[in-house]
């Protein structure tokens, strides 16, 4: 197992200066953000132009990591690929097969997104959908030898009334997407507040994990009386903000690392567990995101082998 981190939380820096720091402060890996330079939404970044992506940068990207001892884990472009409009969703899709391309030039195995939702369609018609959108996404994946990893974030946030915008959030999806031949980026935040236990639902699924995310969700039952499960109803201008929970770095939230981590070496994990930091106190400026990338690399690292 190593550890690293998703690069999305450091927007503004270049990929060669995180991949520095990352070495100097003992990450071993990065999952490098994939998104287009236009990227409208928090915890995104565009760290590798996948668009345009070809052997010569390919040769430049293996030979800085080369220099600093690290791997790419994963390219990441999460993104709704059953967008509500086809033209978008067949952008993503698009996008999604250059990141598939790029992941064969640089000999990276898994690249990372979403299931989605069309928030306007009940979630049978949305497997439907996903029935006919992801197969060849997988297949075009397969072809060149990549796995396509799919995050279980719910991704309220997508949805008008904060319900899941990823069908992606439980073990019973799990299976089904298995069936797509897809697989699972295991981050157990979500599973918290969901009031899934994160090891029994990562245990029997660890041979579909090839690569996990370390995100920590901090409860607040007190909130939680007052807006209910669903979140703020009358105040949520923002609508991501719930109210009742919120994501840490690893070791300031309610996750128990050490039976995660446990449970992945007794599963036989073998890939990058990935520092996704999303942490609004650790967050703000490059300083904080940093000091909070530290938190989570004291909180993980003695509990990784090696």
């Amino acid at each position: 197992m190593k550890l690293g981190f998703l690069t999305a939380c450091l927007p503004q820096l270049p990929l060669a200066q995180i991949a520095a720091w990352a070495a100097e402060h003992g990450y071993e890996a990065l999952e490098v953000a994939t998104w287009p330079s236009t990227g409208s939404r928090d915890f995104e970044a565009s760290h590798i132009d996948v668009a345009s992506f070809d052997k010569g940068d390919a040769e430049r990207v293996k030979a800085l990591f080369d220099q600093h001892g690290l791997e790419i884990s994963a390219l990441a472009y999460y993104e709704n690929n059953l967008h509500p409009h086809e033209r978008r969703r067949l952008q993503i899709a698009d996008h999604v097969r250059r990141n598939v391309d790029a992941a064969q030039l640089l000999g990276v195995p898994y690249v990372g997104t979403f299931i989605g939702r069309d928030p306007g369609l009940s979630v049978k018609d949305n497997i439907a959908l996903a029935e006919r959108v992801l197969p060849p996404l997988v297949e075009y994946a397969g072809e060149r030898g990549v796995k396509i990893i799919i995050e279980n974030c719910v991704m309220e946030g997508w949805h008008p009334d904060g319900y899941p915008g990823n069908l992606a959030y439980a073990p019973e999806l799990w299976e089904w997407m298995f069936s797509l031949g897809l697989y699972l980026n295991y981050d157990p935040s979500h599973l918290l507040w969901l009031g899934i236990d994160p090891i029994e639902a990562l245990r029997p699924y660890v041979d579909r994990i090839p690569h996990a995310q370390a995100k920590d969700a901090q409860i607040n039952q007190r909130a939680r009386v007052r807006y209910g499960f669903f979140g703020k109803s009358l105040s949520r201008e923002n609508p991501w903000d719930v109210g009742w929970w919120r994501y840490r770095v690893p070791g300031l939230g309610d996750v128990d690392w050490r039976a995660v981590v446990d449970t992945l070496y007794e599963g036989g994990f073998t890939g990058t567990l990935s520092v996704e930091h999303e942490d609004p106190v650790w967050g703000g400026d490059e300083t904080r995101v940093k000091q909070g990338l530290e938190i989570a690399h004291r909180t993980l690292r003695p509990l990784i082998v090696g």
